[in-house]
């Protein structure tokens, strides 16, 4: 029996009946191979959100349509289900964000999606697995796209857990469980103290040392019309204590918090009065870690923290991590915080808006009063 090789990649048998098991096979398993590798072979209409020159979001984003080819040898093509709008991509867009990249960009660096296609030589991704950035400026706000089997991650979704709270958990909540792993040993019955805590990293804070019995003060701006209701929300996701940024000053605070252990951590994403009081209340070896500036006031110590209760100061940035950590130890983190989702100890908020809706996406990410839930793009039906 003589066969020769179709360009499609399935033997033709030249003096075989069709009916023959050994072509019947050799076609199943070929086609098998192919429908493993892609849904598709024709281009894919995507639609991404570009920025060509750096400003304010709002301005220099604009929605354009893009003829993707298939994914060939180690790229895979990923549709993207959901990407979350983060201060960190608009500062990255206006050109103020440590990272930058090459002009015009797809804005985006976080979210989820799922595997369409792959080419030849990739070995770590199949179709259909869900997948998130495993690498900064992927560009996530777009329907689809086509990159390197080694910028992505796979994760698996626990039974129950929305494709879209997932989408959240590479920045905020990851921020939050290495900021209480990495730098103290925390027990059951220690204190943490945090400003910005109606964040989403502070939300998330909050609700991890919760599931650990862990006590968290959190501190928020006075001055919103929702004090009073933001308290109340807090408190039930777990907060110990929540008070305003003026209050902390006060004799009555430092009486609130008079039978409670020193903090052994404090957790600063504001800078200014708010970093340099925490300093203050932190106990004998106690560490301020810093991750975010929303103030864009200095981090002020007073003197006598250092010498009297040898702090220690730390920055954290999670893109770092991200580079210092393998692929494996990633999905570990990702799979972690999942099954935190799964379990209830870890709950999210998101708001959703269409790509073609990403004017407002900006704007509500850009409002401070919305910094409670996560603002999301809906890339896919």
């Amino acid at each position: 029996t003589v066969f020769r090789t179709l360009t499609l990649g399935v033997l033709e048998p030249r003096h075989v009946h069709p009916t023959h098991p050994m072509l019947v096979n050799t076609v199943f398993r070929t086609l098998t191979r192919q429908s493993a590798r892609s849904y598709s072979a024709a281009p894919i209409r995507a639609i991404e959100a570009v920025y060509t020159e750096n400003g304010s979001a709002k301005k220099v984003i604009k929605l354009q349509e893009k003829q993707l080819q298939p994914a060939t040898g180690n790229q895979v093509t990923v549709q993207m289900l959901f990407a979350p709008v983060n201060p960190a991509d608009l500062n990255m867009i206006s050109g103020t964000y440590p990272i930058q990249p090459t002009l015009p960009a797809v804005g985006g660096n976080e979210g989820i999606g799922r595997v369409v296609s792959v080419g030849d030589r990739v070995s770590t991704l199949k179709v259909g697995d869900l997948v998130i950035p495993a690498t900064d400026s992927l560009g996530t706000w777009r329907t689809h796209l086509n990159t390197e089997e080694t910028n992505l991650v796979a994760i698996t979704a626990p039974e129950g857990v929305k494709e879209e709270y997932l989408a959240c958990l590479a920045v905020n909540p990851a921020s939050a469980h290495r900021m209480l792993e990495d730098f103290v040993q925390l027990k059951e019955g220690d204190v943490i103290i945090q400003n910005g805590g109606n964040s989403m990293v502070g939300l998330s804070v909050i609700q991890l040392a919760a599931a650990r019995g862990i006590k968290t003060i959190s501190i928020i701006r006075k001055n919103r019309p929702d004090f009073a209701e933001l308290v109340e929300k807090m408190k039930g996701y777990g907060a110990y204590i929540v008070v305003g940024d003026d209050y902390i000053r006060t004799r009555e605070f430092r009486e609130l918090i008079s039978d409670l252990p020193k903090p052994k951590l404090a957790l600063n994403c504001v800078g200014g009065e708010s970093a340099t009081e925490m300093t203050r209340l932190l106990g004998e070896g106690g560490v301020m870690v810093t991750y975010g500036g929303m103030s864009h006031k200095p981090v002020t110590v007073p003197t006598a923290p250092f010498i009297f209760n040898d702090i220690t100061l730390k920055g954290f940035w999670m893109n770092k991590w991200y580079t210092k950590h393998s692929a494996t130890e990633k999905k570990q983190l990702f799979d972690q915080l999942s099954e935190l989702v799964s379990s209830k100890k870890l709950r999210l908020w998101t708001e959703r808006h269409p790509l073609e809706g990403i004017e407002q996406a900006i704007a509500r990410a850009e409002d401070s009063s919305a910094r409670d839930r996560k603002v999301l793009l809906k890339l896919s039906e």
